[in-house]
């Protein structure tokens, strides 16, 4: 559509090589939620899989919904849903994690291709543009969630999209109230995917992303990798406002940080809060005004 590209995938149709120990079913339960949230997240305006359809399946499926060993029989469906790719950071995780490092090459090189325009395959950054992008993207992604209070449930390296967008709807939800301890997942007793935590576990993703790719990289790069992914935290809180196209030097930081070859401003979740705020303007406490208002939300 539109001369773009996109990838089908269907969820629940049986058991596939990755399949591991599992059916490879899915029930309609969480099949109608994956088709209604993918398709609310794309109208709220956050980076998304879509769905096509869903057909019910006749099968009959076994599943522990509560994680309680009450195990009971759902009807089974099938999701057919879509994105540019369905690559994720375990993607490149798996390879190097083999010493598979000249596909990883190939897969990589591939990706930027067909995904990310911008970076010129002939640079010798590539990578480490790549890398840039993607942590951008993905402070800029979880920013989004926040602003509309959705927990992904389980934000493990295999469900972070390499394109940023939300992938694999499995235990969300979204928060009724501000509570930062908010869990959707039954099974996460210890709170590692509570709300709350996202942003710190979109950092511990994207570090093993940056270990992912550290045998592509040389001795410059890598610190600079280092450098772009310290700066995750600011990418997450504030915006980057670039009027003019990106330098073609490779001497400083600052081009690395800031990849993108044409005027951008990238919303991250201050800018996402005070515009639900209605703030104008920058004020130096406005972050102090959004954190005092989410604790008086707290407590009320």
């Amino acid at each position: 559509r539109h001369g773009e590209r996109w990838e089908l995938q269907l969820k629940g149709s049986g058991k596939t090589p990755y399949s591991r120990n599992g059916d490879g079913r899915a029930v309609l339960r969480s099949s109608v939620r994956e088709f209604l949230c993918s398709e609310a997240m794309h109208y709220l305006g956050i980076p998304t899989s879509r769905a096509a359809s869903l057909v019910v399946s006749d099968d009959d499926v076994w599943r522990d919904q509560f994680y309680n060993g009450n195990i009971k029989k759902e009807r089974g469906a099938v999701v057919l849903r879509l994105a540019k790719s369905w690559f994720r950071i375990g993607s490149l995780e798996i390879l190097a994690h083999s010493g598979e490092l000249d596909l990883q090459r190939r897969l990589l090189d591939f990706i930027i291709q067909e995904h990310f325009p911008s970076i010129a395959m002939n640079d010798s950054n590539r990578y480490l543009e790549f890398f840039s992008t993607v942590v951008s993207e993905t402070a800029n992604l979880i920013a989004l969630w926040m602003s509309v209070g959705f927990a992904h449930g389980v934000c493990n390296t295999d469900n972070f999209s390499l394109l940023s967008i939300t992938i694999d709807y499995g235990p969300f939800g979204f928060m009724d109230s501000y509570d930062p301890s908010f869990v959707p997942n039954t099974s996460d007793d210890e709170g590692r995917y509570k709300i709350g935590n996202q942003a710190n576990v979109g950092l511990f993703n994207l570090s093993k992303l940056l270990q992912a790719l550290r045998p592509l990289l040389d001795p410059r790069q890598k610190q600079l990798a280092s450098q772009i992914l310290e700066g995750y935290g600011e990418r997450y809180y504030i915006r980057y406002a670039l009027p003019e196209p990106r330098p073609h030097s490779h001497n400083t930081v600052n081009y690395i940080m800031c990849p993108f070859p044409y005027f951008v401003t990238v919303f991250r979740f201050t800018e996402l809060f005070k515009t639900k705020l209605g703030l104008l303007g920058e004020n130096e406490d406005d972050n102090y005004l959004i954190a005092f208002l989410l604790k008086v939300s707290l407590s009320a």
